[in-house]
């Protein structure tokens, strides 16, 4: 699958129409981002589930700026709509592979639980236990 330009008209309709959506923010001036891309683009041939989106940050700055984007490249990817990675740096293919597969072999179900429970205990640990903050990472 090719990548997609996102723009701030189209952004809101790929994450809620897709399963999983990464999306790569860059610039044409940037190295590493001219670096990335073709692993990026490479990648995404061989998931042809997902959705493999880039954003340029010199014509959509009001997206980076919606995810406090502030290194470039940046990786995001959503899942069932939830914003589970987020990473600035390029990557080698072999590790965006591992990032991909890790993020597909996620039980989402579980994400959600683990969001809901942290909220719930983010307010107990406001009121009762306000040093009391063990949360447990995102598997990725």
């Amino acid at each position: 699958m090719a990548t997609a330009a996102l723009t701030k008209d189209t952004f809101e309709e790929t994450i809620l129409g897709n399963e999983t959506v990464l999306i790569d923010f860059w610039a044409e001036w940037c190295g590493p981002c001219r670096m990335f891309g073709p692993i990026y683009e490479q990648v995404s041939e061989e998931y042809p589930g997902v959705v493999f989106a880039k954003v340029d940050t010199e014509d959509q700055p009001e997206l980076a700026a919606t995810f406090n984007i502030r290194s470039i490249p940046t990786l995001m990817i959503f899942r069932d709509q939830i914003g589970i990675f987020s990473q600035p740096g390029a990557l080698p293919d072999q590790a965006l592979r591992s990032v991909v597969d890790q993020v597909l072999a996620l039980d989402m179900d579980e994400v959600r639980r683990s969001i809901a429970d942290e909220h719930g205990h983010d307010d107990a640990a406001s009121h009762d236990h306000a040093d009391d903050h063990d949360h447990d990472p995102l598997p990725i």
